[in-house]
């Protein structure tokens, strides 16, 4: 008997029938380990001694492996092929001998690129030792994430009230979308013009024609800059005669791209399908561990972690195979194509994302794959298949026209292209619906036939007024494309650091644009004013490089923490004497355009409106920053800063009310107003007003009298239970819009829901929900899996709830994020919950009987304490 060590159950069930009944397959469940999340967990004077936490569901698995090896022969490691999966095997092994559990029995290292019978059996037939330096590049690297996130954080939570963590990685990525805004601000727009002619032919087929040169001066896209000039070359060449001065046809070749890596199948994924990081990674993940198929459960594609874009000899061989059958002997180029990539500290160790059979098109597993799986599969086989087709070849047609009046002259141009041979993109286009366009298809038209030196006729001249804009914010695609080309991040850390920025609220996603909120730029300006070599792009981007020299045996690891770790100290501990009057007058500064927006009157925006006196400042507060008057307490104007992603940040901006009408059922007045937390509707005055917050997504200055008195009569009656004779109301509450019947809440996908759903929608919410459990006066969920004790005293757990898996302390509930399973939660990443839980409850949750101040309190005021890490959630990003 042999005994496998996967990550997965579902990969482990699917191993064991390819190996038969000699083998044992148990799975770790991802990381055993993981580094606690207190103070002393790296000690960087004990030459960075890690101590390593686990969790008693993973004692329990580690048991199971230890029991199972008492009747074994051999052990084999069969983790993930990456980074990650090497650190999990040195980790099981680790256990193992502290265990004393392996004795004198064989211990080996398998990696297998997919999930097939081939690949494991190839595996399995040959194995190696663990790799070291590969390990060392982990234990690098997540000691610096301890030793940034647990020094860097506590600075943050001291100097910057409402902050929640920094972190190696995150930080430079949300400086690159922080970066991005304040280009926008800065930017200023400018006029230009553009001139085309619709044209004809002497056989009547028309084309367009674009202004080139005027007088013999070339125009370039800014060189027209004012409708009187624009107007002037219009009116000439209204009245000018035209000819076809050159006509050049030129043949081009188009070459496919090569196949995925785990950046750009995410880019694509985004682009294409509207897919997030994280859901990529998830629907990849499916793929790759197996798809019941007829039966039997087969691995679709290759390892999705990678950034790698070369196939091996046999897929290469299978995809021209396959090649020649669906498409036919010239889309088969004579040699097969090799890729190597350009992104920086690439390590091309592991294939490039493709399907492990390039016979199992996507039409022939369509039934087994589900929506979001049939589009990923069908995105990774076309890719990969093209990649090994031949070239598309394009004729690319450009006519210079001369335009002629007195003694005035311009050129115009036009342009078009036919593919003379699709090559390649036959891979996109075949058996495609009408009119989807291909991957890499051309977006040109053909030109009519236009002889050199025939006359051409002007049907009309236009000159259309433009304006430059500035530069786009990022969507997740172009920002994981750009920390890419940067060297910042590895590709399997991209999706978990997005995932991280959005749930610290140091961004948000808007039309899958990534808008910096005012708290995360709040801390990039922090960071680069007080921090600014730990965020900058080339230092964050050497770093990496270092970790792969390290992966590669090139450096000590140790080395490189001792590097690192002298300079940063002594710039932590120079933030000690570092006043908060430093902090708020460098982003007074740096933050400008967002704190002190420009006034419609042109008056200084740094004025305080009400009182004409005082002088607007950032000021901060136990939750966070807000703009102040300095003439406090004589006038208590306050602003909160808002990010609008339609650009109208400051509406309902002040504390003066804005009427919107009176209540027609109660004759009160209804006002908009703006609080500390956000803007909210009032009816009413005094301690018995009505009040409710404006719902995500609706901005301020959007609210009229009908939206304020709907948001003032909720929760609103639905209607009557058919069964119960109960009534069903909807409402906004703390985990959004919901409907409610005799104690059970069914969710509703939008706000707008709340105002319209109607009784038979809501009567189906309610059965859905029961079916599944849902309702009030459940006993306390059974846990999970226990955690320890939190550093403050009380179990630390994570349960199944009515709104799925959360982490338990205490009175605390912190609802897991989607992409987080519960068997995967760590300690760490349980007390980071749970103090972003704490924060949003306002201080008024208490942690258990014995204390009487809230988490949140509790771990401000153990910051403040020391210069040491706190024990509280601090958390860099698990690069």
């Amino acid at each position: 008997m042999n005994v496998v060590v996967v990550e997965s159950p579902a990969k482990a069930k699917t191993i064991n029938k390819y190996l038969g009944p000699d083998y044992k397959v148990l799975a770790s469940f991802g990381h055993i380990r993981d580094l606690p999340a207190k103070d002393g967990s790296v000690l960087p004077d004990e030459d960075f001694e890690m101590s390593w936490d686990m969790d008693a569901a993973s004692k329990k698995r580690l048991k199971d492996i230890s029991d199972a090896l008492k009747s074994s022969d051999a052990l084999f490691l069969a983790t993930d092929p990456d980074r990650e999966g090497e650190a999990i095997s040195w980790h099981v092994l680790e256990v193992l001998n502290k265990k004393k559990a392996l004795k004198d029995k064989s211990v080996k290292r398998v990696v297998f690129n997919a999930i097939t019978k081939k690949s494991v059996l190839d595996a399995m037939a040959n194995p190696r030792d663990i790799d070291g330096p590969l390990v060392d590049a982990y234990l690098a690297r997540r000691a610096l994430d301890y030793l940034v996130g647990f020094n860097l954080s506590p600075v943050l939570w001291r100097k910057l009230p409402g902050a929640r963590s920094a972190g190696r990685v995150q930080s430079v990525a949300l400086r690159l979308i922080c970066d991005r805004e304040d280009e926008i601000e800065r930017f200023i727009s400018e006029e230009y013009w553009q001139i085309a002619a619709d044209m004809q032919t002497p056989r009547g087929d028309a084309f367009v024609a674009r202004l080139t040169a005027h007088n013999g001066k070339k125009l370039q896209k800014m060189s027209i800059t004012d409708g009187d000039q624009a107007n002037a070359i219009k009116t000439m060449l209204d009245q000018a005669s035209f000819s076809a001065e050159s006509v050049e046809a030129k043949p081009t070749r188009r070459n496919p791209a090569p196949p995925f890596t785990t950046s750009t199948l995410q880019q694509a994924a985004s682009s294409k399908l509207g897919f997030n990081a994280s859901r990529t990674m998830q629907v990849a993940q499916k793929l790759y561990e197996g798809i019941d198929i007829g039966g039997e459960t087969v691995g679709l594609i290759t390892y999705m972690r990678t950034d790698g874009v070369q196939m091996a000899g046999e897929a290469i061989d299978a995809a021209r195979e396959e090649i020649g059958s669906r498409f036919g002997a010239r889309y088969r180029p004579e040699k097969p194509r090799f890729y190597s990539s350009k992104a920086k500290n690439a390590q091309e160790a592991h294939e490039a994302v493709r399907p492990t059979a390039f016979d199992r098109a996507p039409e022939d597993v369509r039934r087994y794959l589900d929506g979001d799986q049939l589009k990923l599969y069908d995105l990774i086989w076309k890719r990969a298949i093209a990649s090994q087709m031949a070239s598309a070849e394009i004729e690319r047609t450009t006519v210079d026209i001369r335009a002629v009046h007195g003694g005035e002259e311009a050129t115009l141009r036009a342009t078009g292209s036919v593919v003379r041979f699709d090559g390649f993109i036959a891979a996109y286009t075949d058996a495609k619906e009408d009119g989807e366009q291909s991957d890499d298809g051309d977006d040109e038209g053909r030109l009519p036939e236009i002889n050199q030196g025939e006359a051409l006729t002007r049907e009309q001249i236009k000159a259309s007024q433009h304006f430059t804009e500035p530069p786009p914010r990022y969507s997740e695609a172009s920002l994981i494309r750009k920390m890419e080309e940067l060297g910042i991040g590895r590709p399997s850390t991209y999706a978990s650091t997005l995932k991280t920025l959005s749930d610290r609220e140091y961004m948000q996603v808007d039309k899958r644009k990534l808008i910096p909120e005012p708290k995360g730029r709040l801390v990039t300006a922090f960071l680069e004013n007080f921090f600014d070599r730990y965020i900058e792009f080339d230092f964050t981007a050497d770093l990496e490089s270092k970790l792969d020299r390290i992966s590669a045996g090139e450096l000590k690891w140790k080395d490189v923490l001792r590097e690192f770790w002298t300079e940063f100290h002594a710039h932590i501990d120079e933030t000690k004497d570092l006043r908060v009057s430093e902090v708020l007058d460098a982003l007074n500064e740096h933050l400008a355009p967002l704190v002190f927006p420009k006034r419609e009157d042109g008056a200084d925006p740094r004025i305080c409106p009400t009182c004409g006196v005082g002088k607007l400042s950032l000021k901060l507060g136990k939750y966070g920053a807000f703009v102040g008057c300095s003439n406090y307490p004589d006038c208590n104007f306050t602003r909160q800063l808002t990010s609008d992603p339609n650009g109208q940040d400051q509406a309902a901006a002040s504390n003066e009310p804005v009427d919107l009408g009176k209540d027609p059922h109660t004759g009160e007045p209804m006002t908009l107003r703006n609080g500390r937390f956000g803007p909210y509707v009032q009816r009413g005055e005094g301690k018995e007003a009505k009040r409710a917050s404006l719902p995500k997504g609706w901005a301020p200055q959007t609210i009229d009298h009908e939206k304020a008195l709907a948001l003032l009569q909720l929760p609103r009656d639905v209607g009557q239970h058919p069964e119960s004779g109960k009534m069903i109301s909807a409402g906004i509450g703390r985990y959004g819009p919901f409907v409610l019947h005799d104690g059970v809440y069914a969710n509703l996908e939008s706000v707008e829901d709340v105002f319209s759903i109607g009784l038979n929608r809501a009567v189906t919410l309610i059965a859905e929900k029961q079916a599944k459990g849902g309702g009030r006066g459940r006993a306390t969920p059974t846990a999970l899996k226990q955690l320890g004790d939190h550093p403050d005293g009380g179990a630390v757990t994570v349960r199944d709830g009515r709104y799925g898996p959360y982490v338990n302390w205490g009175k605390i509930n912190a609802t897991l994020p989607k992409d987080l399973a519960p068997q995967d939660v760590s300690m760490e990443r349980a007390l980071e919950l749970i103090a972003a839980k704490a924060g949003s409850k306002k201080g008024k949750a208490k942690a258990t009987k014995k204390t009487t101040k809230s988490t949140k309190a509790k771990t401000s005021s153990a910051a403040a304490k020391s210069s040491k890490p706190a024990k509280s959630a601090a958390a860099g990003d698990k690069a």
